[in-house]
């Protein structure tokens, strides 16, 4: 059996099975590769790289991440090893330090099977299929030719400075007492957040004895549900296993679809950054267009995918950037995802507006009427987006990202999955729920026919 199969170089990160996939010997590999890559990539030889290095909660991760270590550090790298982090605390590390680049050892909310890296070069820019991970990869499996040695390894402790970081987004003194239900799912947001709250499954444990970490499958946020209604409390946060994403429930039990959380946060950071762009994804619902306009902000449509938000803000000076599946990405934190500092601005913007969340929310319920991601099988993905093209021919259309389809009162997106045979719709009417509906059965019936 190989130490690496060349199937686990995904578009935004690595992900396998581990001992099947992906193993100690592999992820040493991995590590050179890594190392040799930020070196070309920076153009400088890798004995002068600093590299910053973290793991997850998972029952393989400490064997995983020494071995990476080993990996960086055979090409003559200084690890910066940050021990059991968030995943947005090895981006802070790399863009509070200036390092070269830094590898998260996570195989995010996939089951505990998994092992994985997440990469990123200077800046915490994330490297992805089209830019790094594929040369990662071809040096992998070609050959990485002797080893030079040299490297180190170094132990920091860096929770402090990630929560004043993390804090300093709000004013802490005008949260006012609010009973929040937090379900860590046994990952890395239990120590990350750093906050007292009523918490279940906050314990890190790679066995995930409770539920899988993945908020966003319905059967992993039944309890949260329940647990909000029950306990009467005014908010529940939800994580992902290595943490860089968060979902909200509402006072009255409701998930808290993440285009609506997308303009609900728009809001919050253009009143403390007025006139400022805001990007969010070919899937979401016009609220949040329709918000950041309504704030003197300018609103940029975006294509899924992290890389691609992370560039863009970057290069059009985005202040913001929201997607569907719960990414949410800060200019002042280099650009990159959090899951704790959404939590944060809602804790915020509920306290400054004395208002419930499901009030908040009420606005938007009322006029935005949107299905939530539907995926489909199909065998040729490309000819169904013609067939929908031609159908729909009479109505705005835009390639960015699959295709959107954009009439006065409703709208759609299809897009194929990067990884699976699957087409993916999300359609909103702004008419009611029932035009919703039947416009949703209509074009699923398209796709699927």
């Amino acid at each position: 059996m190989s130490a690496v199969n060349p199937g686990i170089f995904k578009a935004y990160d690595i992900r396998g099975i581990y001992g099947r996939d992906l193993d100690a010997t592999g992820a040493e590999l991995v590590g050179r590769a890594f190392a040799q890559v930020i070196g070309r990539l920076e153009d400088k030889p890798t004995a002068e790289l600093r590299l910053g290095l973290g793991r997850d909660m998972r029952l393989s991760a400490p064997e995983m991440a020494a071995a990476y270590a080993r990996g960086m550090a055979a090409e003559g790298a200084h690890v910066l090893d940050a021990g059991q982090v968030g995943t947005e605390m090895l981006y802070y590390l790399v863009g509070s330090r200036d390092l070269d680049g830094g590898l998260m050892c996570t195989a995010s909310h996939n089951p505990k099977a998994y092992t994985g890296a997440k990469l990123v070069r200077r800046g915490a820019v994330a490297l992805s299929g089209d830019e790094g991970i594929g040369d990662v990869a071809e040096l992998v499996v070609e050959g990485l030719g002797p080893e030079p040695g040299g490297g180190s390894v170094e132990q920091v402790e860096i929770y402090d400075g990630f929560h004043e970081r993390a804090i300093a987004f709000i004013d802490p003194e005008v949260i006012r007492p609010l009973k929040v239900v937090v379900d860590g799912g046994n990952g890395m947001a239990g120590p990350m957040v750093g906050l007292q709250l009523e918490t279940f499954y906050w314990t890190p444990d790679g066995d995930f004895p409770d539920h899988e970490p993945n908020p966003l499958l319905p059967e992993n946020r039944e309890f949260i549900m329940g647990e909000v209604i029950k306990q009467g409390a005014d908010l529940g946060i939800a994580w992902d296993g290595d943490s860089d994403r968060c979902f909200f429930i509402d006072d009255e039990g409701r998930f808290v679809d993440g285009d609506f959380l997308t303009a609900i946060l728009a809001r919050s950071v253009l009143r403390k950054h007025p006139g400022e762009t805001v990007l969010y994804d070919v899937r979401a619902s016009r609220a949040v267009a329709d918000i950041v306009e309504a704030e003197g902000g300018t609103a940029l449509i975006n294509r899924v995918g992290h890389a691609f938000f992370k560039q863009r803000m970057r290069s059009e000076g985005g202040i913001f950037g929201g997607e569907v599946s719960g990414h949410y990405y800060f200019q002042e934190f280099y650009c990159a995802d959090s899951g704790t500092i959404p939590a944060l601005l809602i804790l915020e913007e509920l306290s400054l507006r004395g208002v419930r969340m499901s009030e908040l929310l009420a606005p938007l319920h009322a006029k935005y009427f949107i299905s939530g991601e539907i995926n489909s099988e199909v065998e040729d993905a490309q000819a169904k987006l013609e067939e929908i093209a031609d159908k729909y021919s009479d109505a705005r259309q835009s390639r960015l990202d699959g295709i959107s389809v954009d009439y006065d009162d409703w709208h759609f997106n299809v897009r194929a999955s990067n990884t699976e045979p699957l087409l993916r719709l999300c359609l909103e009417s702004l008419v009611s729920e029932a035009d919703m509906e039947a416009k949703r059965d209509q074009v699923l019936a398209l796709i699927r026919a």
